[in-house]
């Protein structure tokens, strides 16, 4: 699976600080702050990908609506004599729609006026909700959102979607693919079922099921809102804390916790046993082994962090798959981090070492 950096990845780099949550989704981050680590976070870790997908289809929702204005425009720019003065409107709501939270600066007023278009538009509204199947290419557009980790931001651009009509999306894939939504996410007892308000619930449900047969993106803003604020209030911080400030995944630390304990009681066993046999002190230089395998990896553990494989620059996607960090203000973050960790380790490790070296042995 590709998960490479969209187009704004490369300006984002050089910001001196972690990404916001808008920045990730958004896809202008890169490993180990990127979409598709933030995804295996929400879906092994956090156990509430629902959340992240239903994000993420409402976003492909807005492509499939922006499609749709295109594939207008061009239409009218077809039929019309004078296509710079007939296209304008469409042209304009269609260079100027948001992708991000509605609450962010500039795509509010983006999304509504793409919303207030398809409204006005008088296309087909007499698409049923209990028949609401949709054509090929619906279920193609709509499909479960983890491939728009595997495209552009930039997938719909003009020279992409200037095929054959009949892969165009109409009227009723919208339909379908706002249906799809509420039925998938947003009603009780549906397939991955998210927690929200119930006013937003039955604002959205009416919105859609109702007279008005709504498609539109705006619909989904206070719901996409909500889920936009639950996963910046409760998953983003401890994604940031997992992939920002440590490089190791939760099985990875549990088994390092599990093998330095054995090591490390394993070595104080032996230590006592060679100094209670009056072994020589180079003899037991031996222990100087198995206590620092056990120190690294309690502290690896403590820290969430192997300082040896983020300083080659690498961090764990998920068990024993590690990935190059890309983000440079994660890459030196990690540095200082590993730096102060391996001071530490060995200070600790000399201590102890020389604690069951040193002490005079005694036979029993």
């Amino acid at each position: 699976m590709s998960h490479s950096p969209g187009p704004d990845a490369i300006e984002g780099q050089n910001r001196n600080r972690f990404p916001t949550l808008f920045e990730v989704l958004s896809r202008k981050t890169v490993a180990p702050l990127d979409l598709f680590s933030f995804y295996i976070y929400m879906r092994d870790q956090q156990r509430s990908v629902d959340y992240l997908d239903f994000w993420l289809d409402v976003s492909q929702h807005l492509q499939l609506c922006r499609l749709y204005v295109r594939r207008l425009h061009r239409s009218m720019i077809e039929e019309t004599p004078d296509p710079e003065k007939n296209s304008k409107r469409s042209s304009y709501i269609l260079d100027n729609a948001g992708e991000g939270p509605s609450n962010e600066k500039g795509d509010n007023m983006s999304d509504q006026r793409l919303s207030a278009f398809l409204r006005s538009d008088r296309g087909s509204r007499n698409h049923s909700p209990q028949n609401s199947q949709g054509s090929n290419q619906s279920r193609e557009l709509a499909r479960p959102s983890l491939h728009i980790l595997d495209t552009p931001n930039d997938s719909s651009s003009p020279g992409q979607d200037s095929s054959a009509d009949n892969t165009q999306p109409r009227r009723e894939d919208l339909r379908a693919s706002a249906e799809k939504i509420l039925y998938t996410y947003l009603l009780p007892g549906s397939e991955r079922e998210i927690i929200i308000p119930q006013s937003i619930l039955n604002e959205v449900q009416d919105a859609i099921e109702g007279s008005e047969q709504r498609a539109d993106p705006e619909l989904f803003d206070p719901a996409k809102d909500y889920v936009f604020q639950a996963m910046e209030r409760d998953a983003y911080p401890g994604f940031l804390q997992n992939k920002g400030l440590g490089n190791l995944v939760p099985q990875s630390m549990m088994l390092r916790l599990i093998i330095g304990l054995i090591s490390f009681f394993a070595a104080i066993w032996t230590s006592f046993i060679l100094i209670f046999l009056n072994k020589s002190r180079a003899t037991r230089c031996w222990v100087i082994l198995p206590f620092t395998l056990a120190i690294y990896l309690i502290f690896t553990h403590q820290y969430m962090l192997d300082p040896i494989i983020a300083l080659l620059g690498y961090s764990e996607y998920t068990s024993f798959d590690f990935n190059k960090i890309r983000e440079p203000f994660v890459r030196k973050t990690l540095n200082r981090r590993s730096i102060t960790v391996l001071v530490m380790f060995l200070v600790l490790t000399t201590a102890v070492c020389c604690l069951f070296i040193l002490v005079p042995g005694k036979r029993l």
